[in-house]
């Protein structure tokens, strides 16, 4: 069975050269291993990223969506998954939330839909959400001990169990909205 084309060289102008190869949309890169729980680690709840301007959507369509590079991060997700939601506008952390349905592709493409690309959505790793119990948001201070970081301030959206626990727990101690 072949590999992958081989890259082609060619001329330009008539006189300088450049490379062909295969297209490599940055759309379907996978995610670091810094982003990603290692594999002998169980997922134990997701964290989403909204802004004040997608929020709104997020919650009206209980829906939530990141960019294509998350697909197969978003895909490990099942029914029942604790899932929270991080404005990044207002650095607060919104909970508690559970998946609604398996992590996917597309689920609703009309959601976030890129005004360059009509009928694609922006966040296409998305998953269907409910209300598992509604809290007070977390303050950035509160929940960042928790998470897992890296590059400096960027944290890892796939939680461990016990990261989800405790996270779970600073919701329960903050109380209802």
């Amino acid at each position: 069975m072949p590999g992958p084309p081989a890259p082609k060289t060619g001329v330009s102008n008539g006189n300088s050269q450049f490379q062909v190869t295969a297209n490599h949309d940055k759309r379907f890169k996978s995610l670091p291993s810094a982003e990603v729980l290692p594999r002998n680690v169980v997922l134990g709840g997701y964290i989403f990223v909204c802004n004040n301007d997608t929020m709104q959507e997020d919650l009206k369509r209980q829906l939530f969506g990141l960019p294509q590079r998350y697909r197969d991060s978003v895909r490990t997700i099942q029914p029942g998954l604790p899932l929270f939601l991080y404005n990044y506008t207002t650095h607060q952390l919104h909970g508690i939330f559970e998946a609604a349905s398996f992590g996917g592709s597309n689920i609703d493409p009309t959601a976030w839909e890129d005004k360059k690309c009509r009928g694609e959505s922006r966040f296409p790793a998305q998953v269907r959400t409910r209300i598992r119990k509604q809290c007070k948001p977390l303050e950035e201070d509160s929940f960042r001990p928790v998470l897992h970081h890296y590059d400096g301030p960027k944290f890892r959206l796939q939680l461990s169990v016990p990261e989800a626990v405790e996270l779970l727990d600073l919701f329960e101690e903050n109380g209802p909205p």
